[in-house]
């Protein structure tokens, strides 16, 4: 078969699956999930010889220390992958909620009830165990998946598939629900796109380059986030202790992640007391630190900031900072560079946390806490499937009820419109 028929095969078969999903009782997803926790752990050496085969070939390809840890399943890992699957099972099945019912005049009852989406084509790259977590939260929304990870990880992902797929035939669900398409072919990716009379959603997740790609070239409703320029504003009224750690925490504790701070934003009325300790302690992480000219007149030595630095997503050990004269440049700062991803401010004074929870425009705003709290298991999601900045019909972490939607219902007894 060629590709474009293997995967026109793959969306059939998974629209398919997803009619007779969605009527499946919670027990038997959630049996099936159990089950994949345990094949996991049952078959850790057969993962770990296919996850090898990906790792050869990334070292051969000169792939950088970050990407091949992102690459490794090791025994750490696929434990982790086994407790993501019992801790989605043990989350609340949202399919078949009522969300509200109310009597019409005429005597009718309408109400709203959560339905899954129906088939998702989830792209990604590089993490192996991303396919796990994905297809957990699939299956328990009711929803089928079709997966596409990078060409670096395809064994990696077939073997998981394989295992996921047996799990699901042995409690007599359709193992199609969980399907990754098997090929390192690039055509692969656009092949999917076109695929808009099986597949409902399309969630992609990696680099902006990738996001961009599908965003241009689907035919199909895009779920995304191109990328996360993070800020923290320290307010005039912050507790200056708490702001150094939050900060250093926000920036230094997994700097390569889309919820990591990339600009530092600072009110000028601490800067004295503030910026000059908390500069040494970044530094002390290794981080460089690109600031305004304010910021190097005040530390001399520092690299100054270039406009390019102001809406990048560094994804590393570097920092831009901002001193600001009050509030409002700091919001004005967030609207004009942030990225609708996360936001944070440190203050005592409640009248501006709450300005600046309603102010700014993102999916995730936080009072005095790390950006790194964006994402759905921190926030008691369970795991997440992606974060979504584009508002429609999702915004921020997507965990299982934002991997269903609405419909009415109506009940009547022979009411005909006049």
């Amino acid at each position: 078969m060629s590709i474009v028929s293997v995967i026109e095969k793959i969306a059939r078969d998974a629209k398919d699956a997803a009619r007779l999903l969605k009527n499946a009782m919670r027990r038997e997803k959630d049996e099936a999930l159990f089950l994949m926790a345990a094949r996991l752990i049952e078959q850790g050496d057969s993962i770990k010889a296919e996850n090898t085969k990906d790792l050869t070939l990334a070292r051969e390809k000169g792939l950088s220390s970050a990407m091949i840890d992102r690459l490794t399943l090791d025994d750490k890992t696929i434990h982790a992958m086994a407790d993501g699957l019992k801790e989605v099972a043990a989350l609340p099945d949202p399919v078949g909620e009522v969300t509200g019912m109310w009597k019409r005049p005429n005597g009718l009852s309408v109400g709203r009830v959560r339905i899954p989406l129906g088939v998702i084509g989830f792209i990604y790259e590089s993490r192996p165990n991303v396919t796990v977590d994905a297809a957990s939260l699939c299956l328990k929304s009711g929803n089928s998946v079709v997966l596409k990870g990078g060409s670096e990880a395809i064994h990696s992902n077939l073997i998981l598939s394989d295992i996921l797929r047996g799990a699901l035939r042995e409690v007599g669900l359709p193992q199609e629900a969980i399907q990754v398409i098997p090929t390192t072919d690039r055509e692969a990716v656009g092949i999917l796109l076109t695929q808009e009379d099986h597949v409902d959603i399309i969630i992609p997740r990696g680099g902006e380059g990738l996001i961009r790609f599908v965003t241009k070239n689907s035919r199909i409703p895009v779920l995304k986030h191109y990328k996360g320029v993070c800020h923290v504003y320290v307010d005039e009224f912050a507790d200056l202790e708490m702001a150094s750690d939050v900060s250093f925490n926000a920036k230094v504790q997994r700097p390569g992640v889309c919820n990591a701070m990339e600009t530092m934003l600072v009110h000028q009325a601490v800067t004295n007391d503030f910026l000059p300790p908390m500069v040494t302690r970044l530094q002390q992480g290794g981080v460089e630190i690109r600031g305004c000219e304010k910021t190097v007149g005040l530390i001399p030595g520092l690299k100054k900031a270039e406009p390019e630095d102001w809406p990048a997503e560094f994804l590393d050990l570097i920092l831009a900072v901002r001193i600001v004269s009050n509030m409002d440049e700091a919001l004005d700062h967030i609207g004009q560079y942030g990225s609708n991803h996360t936001e944070a401010i440190i203050t005592k004074d409640y009248n501006r946390s709450q300005r600046f929870l309603a102010e700014v425009d993102a999916s995730v705003v936080l009072v005095n806490a790390s950006t790194r709290f964006s994402d759905g298991n921190q926030l008691g999601l369970g795991a997440e499937i992606g974060i979504n900045t584009s508002k429609l019909h999702a915004f921020g972490p997507m965990g299982l009820e934002e991997l269903t939607t609405t419909k009415f219902i109506v009940y009547g007894d022979g009411q005909i419109r006049s």
